[in-house]
């Protein structure tokens, strides 16, 4: 028998094989090790992430009282402060971002789209949250017969196959009704918000002069058409989707984990977790702020609105200066300016999407696959010896749970994006609703550009005078502002009492519109003390009069409806004869319908009748006092005396801006301004001033012609 042949092992191999084993027996020594402690080790594990979710509320906690405190301490700052209309004010923009003042703005609008336990809202909110209930655990079955249908397959067992596939098929009758009934309930919510936000910001923007002080008297808001027709809408619906969103993702999270957890270990899903939660965080502080913008795309949007707005309003004065071409510079200014920001955000959005894709899909699907091969290559205790139709089973089930659980985590985080353009949204309702709680409560804030400087004003600006109700009108001490906060009148006082009419008469920008706006309660009385009547009793009526859509009986019981009028006794006949009186039966007659004839009607009636018809509504009110600027401007002497005839016939005393002569007749006393800060009140004789006015221009003309004959004296001297 030959001798056997040993093959020399060469040192270098040896100590590899050596360190090979070495480790082989360290990595076995440990994971035996892990094994005998997984209960002791799962148990601390859990124990600490416990007492860090509760450290991390504690210390959430604390900083939500800090920073309730600080924003306390600005409250009290900005009460004691003066307000930008006091002086020259830059207003800051709000930054939008997911911070304190982000969930305090949210929960106040909460409060309104959601009103009570008891509301519509929140039964809509329950049956939602139910079927997203379903929705999963129908998924999670799903899942379950998903690996039955492999494991079938890989079987072999056709009837099995078949049977499995029966099942599936009747699982998806609930499946595709609790999807339809989601997408209703979000459809449904974001109806509700909007109806609710809409209706609370109609009471409040249409009450206590509101909708005027926002355009007049506080420049924050540059267009609240905008924040009302859109951005409310745009909430309602981001609100209502990020409930699903965001509710739903983290109760598949949730119940899938669980589930996986019973299959491969909470080990494994926590130290996924783990890693999830550092790309996630590293994602986090890569996104960019698309709350903000949002916010400044739907700024530049309604900008550009205003701007096609603006021009149609003045299209008739637009035309005359024959300046389409500047208005076309303005026009394409802002839209190129929109169009900008657009772009821009577009190409954030690709940059974020692609890191987002990669990360969600790719990096946490390897993750996954790793996680559902553990119990396939390592044995964990209480595992029973699978065959291959067992291991196919479990991958495939598992591999469902897996990536319907990543899905969810790629949602939520995919939901921060939509919380950002949420906050945006949030920012400028709620900025909304605080500046109609600062007009409402006599705050306002504008920036003034005075003539004379508002540091001198600044006493003047600062000081809030007190009205008082009463019958008749006093002013006392009141100083009279313009509207960029020159002070035009330093101290007014008058009085007048029923009966008393009133003719105001001085150049332009004098203050005689400034007097009746704080008569009417649309300015604040910034000193001194006004004695006026409740505003029902005082009517206004401009040189062109604001006629509503509506019908023509409208037009005349303006702002009164028709139950209002029924209610007041008045009929159809009595409007009749209001309108015969000012020469206007006529209108009755051009419209089949008659009173309920409805058009245009700024654009059907010329200047002259429209001022018949704002003196028609006048008589049909009947009020105590009334404010006419220049209201029979478009009007003929006999018309105008008519007007008047009839208005003093009818107990109304009158006060008239107009610089007719016409009209002195009509009126008892004068309040006359020079410009120059100074004023009389004094009884109007009106024929005496009648005569001194003729002699005033007689010798106006005689002063015209001293230079003429000074330079016919010098020739005649020459001579």
């Amino acid at each position: 028998m030959a001798p056997s042949l040993s093959k020399p092992v060469a040192p270098g191999a040896s100590s590899a094989a050596a360190r090979d084993r070495t480790i082989r027996g360290i990595i076995t020594q440990l994971t035996s090790m892990y094994l005998e402690n997984r209960t002791r080790i799962s148990r601390a594990v859990y124990i600490t992430l416990f007492v860090a979710l509760i450290n991390r509320v504690r210390h959430a906690i604390a900083e939500q009282k800090a920073a309730s405190r600080t924003e306390a301490t600005k409250r009290a700052e900005k009460v004691g402060t003066t307000s930008a209309s006091d002086g020259d004010v830059t207003v800051k923009k709000k930054k939008v971002e997911m911070n304190r003042e982000f969930f305090r703005s949210l929960l106040r609008l909460l409060k309104i789209v959601v009103p009570g336990w008891r509301s519509k809202e929140t039964r809509l909110l329950i049956s939602h949250s139910f079927f997203l209930v379903a929705r999963t655990l129908i998924s999670l079955k799903v899942a379950a017969m998903d690996g039955a249908i492999v494991k079938a397959l890989v079987k072999g067992n056709g009837r099995e196959f078949l049977m499995r596939i029966v099942w599936w098929m009747l699982i998806a009758v609930p499946a595709t009704f609790t999807n339809s009934m989601l997408s209703y309930h979000q459809a449904e919510l974001s109806l509700r918000y909007r109806t609710r936000l809409t209706q609370y910001i109609h009471d409040k923007y249409l009450s206590q002069l509101t909708f005027y002080g926002i355009s007049a008297l506080d420049d924050r808001i540059k267009n609240p058409d905008q924040l009302i027709a859109v951005d409310v809408a745009k909430f309602s619906n981001s609100l209502a989707e990020l409930y699903s969103n965001l509710a739903k993702p983290l109760l598949d999270m949730t119940i899938y984990t669980f589930s996986l957890s019973k299959s491969v270990g909470g080990e494994g899903v926590v130290f996924m977790s783990l890693l999830v939660q550092l790309s996630a965080h590293v994602m986090r502080a890569l996104t960019p702020p698309f709350g903000k913008y949002v916010a400044d795309e739907a700024r530049l949007e309604g900008e550009f609105r205003f701007q096609h707005s603006r021009l149609i309003d003045h299209s008739e004065e637009v035309a005359l200066y024959a300046g389409h071409e500047a208005e076309k510079d303005t026009l394409d200014k802002g839209y190129f300016t929109l169009i900008k920001h657009v772009n821009y955000i577009l190409r954030r959005r690709f940059y974020h999407g692609f890191m987002e894709d990669f990360v969600i899909k790719y990096f946490w699907g390897a993750l996954g696959l790793l996680l559902c091969s553990v119990p396939v290559f390592v044995k964990l205790p209480g595992q029973v010896t699978m065959n291959m139709g067992d291991r196919t089973e479990t991958f495939v089930t598992n591999r469902r749970m897996l990536l319907s659980a990543s899905d969810a985590f790629g949602r939520i985080m995919f939901s921060y994006r939509e919380i950002m353009e949420l906050a945006g949204y949030t920012s400028r309702v709620s900025s909304l609703l605080e500046v109609m709680d600062d007009i409402q409560a006599g705050h306002f804030e504008k920036k003034l550009v005075s003539s004379s400087g508002t540091e001198d004003n600044e006493a003047v600006l600062r000081g809030r005078g007190k009205v008082v109700e009463s019958k008749d009108i006093e002013f006392i001490d009141v100083p009279i502002i313009s509207p960029n906060g020159d002070v035009l009148v330093k101290a007014l006082s008058f009085k007048l009492t029923a009966g008393d009419h009133l003719l105001v008469v001085g150049p332009n920008g004098c203050g005689k519109s400034s007097l009746f706006r704080i008569l009417g309660g649309l300015w604040p009385v910034y000193g001194g003390t006004v004695h006026k009547p409740p505003f029902t009793d005082i009517f206004y009526i401009p040189q062109r009069p604001y006629l509503s859509r509506g019908s023509l009986r409208q037009q005349i019981i303006y702002p009164d409806g028709l139950r209002t009028m029924r209610a007041k006794g008045v009929t159809d006949a009595d409007l009749f004869n209001i309108l015969r009186t000012l020469s206007l039966e006529h209108l009755i007659e051009l419209y089949p319908e008659g009173w309920d004839a409805e058009a245009e009607w700024r654009d059907v009636l010329s200047g002259g009748l429209q001022q018949r018809v704002a003196m028609a509504r006048l008589f049909y009110h009947k009020p105590r006092y009334a404010i006419l600027d220049e209201c029979t401007s478009s009007v003929t002497l006999d018309t105008e005396k008519v007007m008047y005839d009839n208005a003093k016939a009818l107990g109304i005393t009158l006060m008239t801006v107009s610089h007719r002569r016409s009209l002195w007749k009509y009126h008892t006393h004068i309040l006359q301004f020079d410009g120059q800060g100074h004023f009389v009140f004094t009884r109007l004789d009106a024929d005496k001033r009648m005569k001194l006015e003729d002699e005033k221009e007689d010798l106006d003309v005689l002063l015209r012609q001293v230079p003429e004959l000074e330079r016919r004296i010098e020739e005649l001297t020459a001579a």
